[in-house]
């Protein structure tokens, strides 16, 4: 009777959770059009007469629902052909004199008004793609998932016109049916919605209501009809290039390079993309922000690189794929070679990355809503160059084989909120190394009117080790609730990780062997109030286990407040603290891995003011600090950044970082039976100036440099007991200081001299220091002399052409011919 019964209310619930989700949605009829239309900001063809106008805009933000101004309303009309689909809007201002006009590189408006239209070509409430057009003639383009929010590393080829009016201002656009995806069906329903900011007010408007009480944006998106029996051209596009690269440092003579690669964009069908490199060049892609990284895990990086940041959604999936993995380091680790080596034997070249052959990828949705992704990498053999001291030969020594890097995913999404996806990884090398499996089930499920939301997953990861010929299996699960509307929020939620699971082969993660329970509440004002334009506070709960021991990992307790006030100045503030003694089986980095250190209670706290970017001078501050129940253990910093706007061309930002950690006790070495600690200072710089000038509205030159220093002075040391503890170890002999410094600059140029079409010239220069002991200077003048005149202080000049083919346009012009 019990299983009946729990399986009717599993089954009731369930039936909750997959009801389609109404929501309240305007209409707009779209017109065919015989003529050609030029994107020119005029509207003189004879079909804009008749199309029919979206207009009637509601606020987003600040006053979510709150009718536009008639004194600057919008009204947009959308016309079609068999090429592309066409937006007009025009964009009434009573004060055209204050419209914000900066001008930017592409993807990043700053503080201009824009206007931006949201395309849904399955109507399915779950992925929109969105393209902007700054009052400056500015394009952005985004990829929007339900969930995951904005993708600005998304670019389509797109044409758009902007004119400045007495009344306001206009925009004209042009959306090839290649930039977006669509069923095959003959007649289209396609979600649409229309975006407009006033940046001055930081009024924001949509033409079908976004309503803030419900999670779901895409969700909430207005409807076009009328597209029936396009005839869509074939989506091939070819995007060759040619790089020139000029390497010089104080330490070896100049030495030039020359690149030369092809990327296809292939349209499959209306639905499905498949996208290709052939010997790929990532030479002009921004540098890592290195840190001094004293931790037991690595340091994540961003990805740079523009194919594995495009319309990537798919593949992010389950977030157990890290695209750093491919073209990353070695898998032979520089000190597992020297164990390699011979007596009189050294290593004098070891690649820190591997090179990148080919890689594709595809993607696309089904008519039925099921998403498939896959991607494929290959890269190359990488050797280590080795020298005999003895008799001058050098050998080569394999620290990476031939590898194969494969993400495949299958995602349904269904009754226009919730979604279930599979995916899985694989790595194969050669069988002197290892090869790695991942798989991932997981799914996003939402109630009828989005109010509640239950997500998690379960992912399975299988390691052959083909030289210790040992397998490794592991799983991580998980599973949320969370009430999702409202002006009160909830949820909460569990996590197991087993002892083995292990997806850094093609993913990143930095603890197993846990279990972890944790919620959160908030509250937040959904339209203005006599002080405020935005409020809310959140509080969030997190304790961890380690599996084999149950002695609590983690314990904290995070209280937030964040506020916009009526002059749009954010201000917020946060308290942070770990009210239990806690133990920290990572840190000792010991084959016995139930070893660990006690970490004592902590509490912190931080405030964050953010002056409004609307105005040509902005200040960003934020003080923190953390005290520990440890005498003279504490932590504090500060960042400190104001920017200024000189004109809508030339705007500069300004970032200091400053952080101090006084008696801090880190990790020193292990010999596997003894393994010690240090009492230590850590202190860290960080300086940055990002500045740009733009020429017009496709040319930028662009300058941004970064100076990093942080050093670490040890006073006293430890050895690790077995019941987590410290023991002074005044006989200890060595010495563990350390001084780490890196210099980037990098100053360029950019002309988008066609759609899709771009030339680039970039002046790098960088440097690093990495000294240890006690003989460094802690000036900062003579840190950052010493960083500049070093000998391997790096110069590259590059210059890189890009030019996009489109295929029709160029069989049209050989027909002409």
């Amino acid at each position: 009777m019990f299983k009946e019964k729990f399986t009717f209310s599993f089954i009731c619930i369930l039936a909750t959770f997959l009801s389609f989700s109404q929501v309240q949605k305007k209409t707009l009829q779209t017109n065919f059009s015989e003529e050609k239309i030029s994107i020119d900001g005029k509207f003189d063809e004879p079909i804009w007469k008749t199309t029919p106008i979206a207009t009637d805009f509601v606020m987003l933000a600040p006053d979510n629902g709150k009718p536009e101004q008639k004194e600057r309303k919008t009204e947009v009309k959308v016309v079609y052909n068999n090429d592309a689909i066409y937006i007009a809007a025009t964009l009434y201002d009573n004060e055209p004199s204050k419209i914000r006009k900066e001008l930017t590189t592409r993807d990043n408006f700053v503080s201009a008004d824009h206007f931006g239209v949201f395309i849904n070509g399955y109507n399915d409430g779950q992925q929109e793609f969105r393209f902007f057009v700054s009052a400056a003639g500015v394009q952005q383009d985004v990829l929007y998932t339900d969930g995951q929010g904005e993708d600005s590393s998304w670019d389509a080829i797109w044409n758009s016109h902007v004119e400045i009016k007495d009344f306001g201002w206009v925009v004209e656009m042009k959306i090839p049916y290649a930039a977006i995806r669509f069923s095959s069906e003959k007649k289209q329903t396609w979600g649409l919605n229309f975006y407009r900011e006033i940046f001055r007010d930081r009024f924001q408007y949509t033409w079908n209501l976004i309503d803030n009480k419900i999670s779901s944006e895409s969700n909430q998106a207005g409807i076009l009809e009328g597209i029936e029996n396009i005839k869509t051209p074939t989506r091939l596009f070819l995007i060759p290039y040619i790089s020139q690269y000029l390497n010089a440092n104080d330490y070896t003579k100049a030495k030039g390079e020359f690149k030369g690669g092809l990327d296809i964009k292939y349209g499959i069908n209306d639905a499905f993309t498949l996208d290709a490199i052939l010997v790929p060049d990532f030479g002009q892609a921004a540098f890592d922000r290195v840190i001094l990284n004293l931790g037991p895990f690595e340091q994540q990086f961003n990805e740079n690189r523009p194919f594995f940041t495009e319309g990537t959604d798919l593949f992010n999936k389950g977030n157990i794929f890290y695209s750093r993995r491919i073209g990353g380091r070695p898998s032979l680790k520089r000190s597992d070679l020297n164990t390699k080596l011979d007596t009189n034997e050294e290593v004098i070249e070891y690649p820190g990355k591997v090179n990148l052959l080919n890689a594709l990828k595809v993607s696309g949705r089904t008519k039925g809503g099921l998403g498939i992704g896959i991607l494929n990498a290959v890269t190359e053999k990488t050797y280590a160059e080795i020298s005999n001291s003895t008799n001058g030969n050098t050998r080569r020594e394999l620290i990476e084989p031939l590898a194969n890097f494969n993400v495949l995913v299958l995602d349904q999404r269904f009754r226009k909120n919730s979604s279930i996806g599979f995916i899985n990884t694989n790595v194969t090398r050669d069988k002197e190394y290892k090869d790695a499996n991942v798989s991932a089930l997981v799914w996003d499920l939402n109630t009828k009117k989005n109010t509640y939301n239950l997500n998690g997953g379960f992912k399975y990861s299988y390691i052959n080790e083909y030289a210790d010929n040992k397998d490794r299996k592991g799983f991580n699960t998980d599973l949320y609730f969370g009430d999702t509307s409202g002006k009160y929020r909830y949820g909460f939620g569990g996590q197991y990780v087993s002892d083995n699971y292990d997806p850094n082969d093609l993913g990143i993660n930095f603890q197993n062997h846990y279990h972890a329970y944790y919620g959160n509440a908030s509250y937040r004002i959904l339209n203005p109030s006599k002080k405020f334009n935005s409020f809310n506070t959140n509080i969030n709960y997190y304790t961890e286990f380690d599996n084999r021991t149950g002695r609590i990992q983690e314990h904290s307790i995070n209280l937030n407040y964040n506020s916009v006030s009526k002059k749009n100045n954010y201000f917020g503030f946060g308290f942070n603290g770990r009210p239990t003694e806690v133990y920290d089986f990572y840190t000792p980095r010991s084959t016995d891995q139930r070893k660990y250190v006690t970490t004592p209670q902590r509490f912190g706290g931080n405030i964050f003011i953010s002056t409004n970017y609307a105005k040509k001078f902005a200040i960003d501050f934020r003080p923190s600090m953390s005290f520990f129940n440890e005498k003279g253990r504490n932590y504090y910093g500060i960042l400190f950044s104001p920017r200024y706007r000189f004109s809508d061309k030339l705007a500069f930002v300004y970032e200091f970082n400053f952080e101090r950690q006084n008696n801090d006790k880190g990790f020193i070495e292990s010999d596997g039976i003894k393994t010690v600690f240090a009492n230590r200072n850590i202190i860290s710089y960080s300086n940055s100036i990002s500045g740009k000038y733009s020429l017009n509205n496709v040319m930028n030159i662009n300058l941004v440099v970064r100076k990093y220093w942080s050093y670490v002075t040890n006073h006293d040391y430890y050895l690790l007991q077995n019941n987590g503890s410290l023991l002074s170890n005044p006989t200890y002999i060595g010495n563990n200081d350390e001084n780490f410094a890196t210099w980037n600059l990098d100053l360029s140029y950019t002309w988008w001299f066609a759609p899709g079409s771009q030339i680039s010239i970039l002046y790098r220069n960088n440097s690093f220091l990495s000294d240890y002991g006690t003989d460094f200077s802690h000036s900062i003048t003579k840190n950052t002399d010493n960083l500049l005149n070093h000998e391997k202080l790096d110069h590259i000049l590059s210059i890189s052409i890009r030019y996009f083919i489109d295929y029709n346009s160029t069989k049209n012009w050989f027909s002409k011919k």
